[in-house]
Formats: C-alpha cells, sequence, structure tokens
C-alpha cells in the first residue's frame, strides 16, 4: 500500500483495496493485510468510514513521504554510502551509471 501512495496509484480520498482483494491479488494473509491497513489508521494516513471502507486521507502522501525519506536517510543510506566507500567507487561513476537519474534531476533543477 505504501508504494501505491507513494506512487500515486492511491490518491486522497480514494478508497483502499479491500483486505480479500489485496489478500488474493498478492497472495498474503487476510489478517496480514488487516494488520498493515489498521497501522495505517493508526498512523492516521487512512480513516475508516463504517460501512463503506477505509480511505486514504488529505495530507497522506504528503506525510509517508516525509516518513519514508527520513527512513531511507536514517537506516538505508548509511549502509549504502559505506558500501559505495568500500567499493571505491566516485560521484562521477555513481551518475555516469544513472542516467535517468541525473536526467530527471537537471530537468527539475532547470525549472526551478
Amino acid at each position: 500500500m505504501v508504494a501505491l501512495i507513494l506512487e500515486g496509484a492511491l490518491r486522497e480520498g480514494d478508497p483502499l483495496p479491500s483486505v480479500r482483494t489485496v489478500a488474493a491479488d498478492y497472495r498474503l494473509n487476510p489478517l496480514t493485510v488487516l494488520k498493515g491497513y489498521r497501522q495505517l489508521v493508526d498512523e492516521r494516513l487512512v480513516e475508516k468510514r463504517r460501512g463503506r471502507g477505509m480511505y486514504l486521507i488529505e495530507g497522506a502522501r504528503r506525510l509517508l513521504l516525509e516518513g519514508e525519506r527520513e527512513r531511507f536517510l536514517n537506516e538505508q543510506w548509511p549502509r549504502t554510502l559505506t558500501l559505495i566507500h568500500r567499493l571505491g567507487f566516485t560521484a562521477q561513476e555513481l551518475l555516469t551509471q544513472t542516467p535517468a537519474l541525473t536526467h530527471s534531476a537537471s530537468r527539475s533543477s532547470d525549472t526551478k
């Protein structure tokens, strides 16, 4: 669900797919899906509407993005950076290997 929200496949105000649908589509235990949905409710990203389902609240993507970015910088980036240094990559080597990122980054900086 997090990926769907961050990628924009689920927009604010949209209903979440049913627990059964998600469980069947991703071959998950329905209790696992329900637990994930409850966590989204607890984090105030989703609201339950009695008899209607669960809906993504206004501002949910922004809040989720902030949390995911912080988690990446605090948990994943230090390990990634350690590996980059261990392998002796330069910044230029890394940028050369990521043309799609450098293209989109230069495009966004041109529009600022």
